[in-house]
């Protein structure tokens, strides 16, 4: 299966996960998912489903249509299905950062463990940082060889690349801290736990002797 198919295999599993949905709702859902990262395709949308219930990973359910004179097919996963879309959302390797790849992994990181989504902000601002690197120099050792038009091309890429990475830089903060305030504190906890037993024993014990000593019948403070 190649990448672009992959991709849209993921997010066809993500939106089933949610709820059933014919063809045609899932054709718009797929638009709002992977149209802001890449160009989505209609007409691989159908042999994709065909693909998917071959494999066993979704099933297709006659529905009434209202106001219709043709039934709808309705998809909705199936047990390995589920499963399918649970490996893929935990994916970590490179490719789940990857141009391709990374806006349809951000497009589920709602169903995704906080430190699958951290790996992949991370190792995808570490790519485009690769990446900025070698624009810069790029850019450096060409500007003088290139006409204007060119120059504020390369320039208008360099800057959407910068931009990528500070919008990166606040997401993997703001990971970090919900990850920080959601740890619970136990300092006092472990503070008391970590003094030893027979320490806190003999402390309780000299306390309460003075304090018989002091008001014993006949002791020497009485006296005075």
């Amino acid at each position: 299966m190649s990448r672009r198919s992959g991709v849209l295999e993921f997010a066809v599993l993500g939106l089933l996960h949610d709820s059933p949905m014919h063809g045609y709702e899932l054709r718009k859902r797929l638009n709002g998912v992977l149209g802001s990262f890449r160009a989505f395709s209609y007409g691989s949308l159908y042999p994709c489903l065909k693909q998917l219930l071959s494999e066993g990973l979704i099933s297709e359910t006659p529905a009434d249509a209202v106001r219709s004179r043709r039934s709808k097919i309705v998809y909705q996963l199936t047990a390995e299905g589920k499963e399918r879309f649970t490996d893929l959302v935990n994916e970590t390797g490179p490719a789940s950062w990857e141009d391709e790849t990374f806006g349809v992994h951000f497009a589920f990181f709602a169903r995704t463990d906080a430190n699958v989504r951290l790996r992949i902000l991370e190792g995808r601002r570490s790519r485009l940082e690769d990446r900025l690197a070698n624009v810069r120099d790029s850019f450096a050792r060409t500007q003088e060889r290139f006409d204007t038009y060119t120059l504020e091309l390369q320039k208008h890429g360099l800057e959407g690349v910068e931009r990528e990475v500070r919008w990166l830089d606040e997401l993997i903060r703001d990971e970090r801290r919900r990850e920080e305030q959601q740890t619970p504190r136990h300092d006092s906890a472990v503070q008391h736990a970590s003094t030893p037993l027979g320490a806190r024993h003999d402390t309780t014990t000299l306390d309460t002797t003075t304090h018989d000593r002091g008001s014993r019948p006949g002791s020497k403070n009485d006296e005075e």
